[in-house]
């Protein structure tokens, strides 16, 4: 059984990351940091491992709007912006949720999100604040 945090239920796209991950919840502005890749560890120093859907893909949009707030063109801009001037990369890009989950669940440190159907215990749910 996958327990999901309280809080976690306005969306059906849920925040996930690798099981060792030891943050639970992350508010809104860290998130978007984090997803915009202007934040680029956990607070334990650890290397955050950012994973997208592809922009055109409608899980992506969602996620974009209803948990970040944003559009996503401009996270991609943020991405082009960092790529081209050499201060940063962008995050790593899947195919699909499950390919998602599947990354999710073998990459210390990843972060991504998926629909609540994809779900599986392989992967932690991270509260939004």
């Amino acid at each position: 059984m996958v327990s999901v945090p309280i809080g976690a239920n306005e969306s059906s796209i849920l925040l996930i990351a690798h099981p060792d991950v030891d943050t639970h919840r992350l508010t809104r502005d860290t998130t978007r940091a984090v997803f915009a890749m202007r934040q680029r560890t956990w607070p334990n120093g650890q290397a955050v491992r950012v994973y997208v859907l592809p922009n055109d893909h409608p899980v992506h949009a969602r996620f974009a709007k209803e948990r970040l707030s944003v559009y996503p063109h401009q996270l991609q801009l943020a991405w082009d912006r960092m790529v081209f001037s050499g201060t940063g990369q962008a995050p790593n890009r899947v195919g699909s949720q499950s390919e998602m989950l599947e990354r999710i669940a073998t990459t210390p440190g990843a972060l991504g999100y998926l629909e609540r159907e994809y779900l599986d215990d392989r992967v932690q749910v991270i509260a939004m604040e």
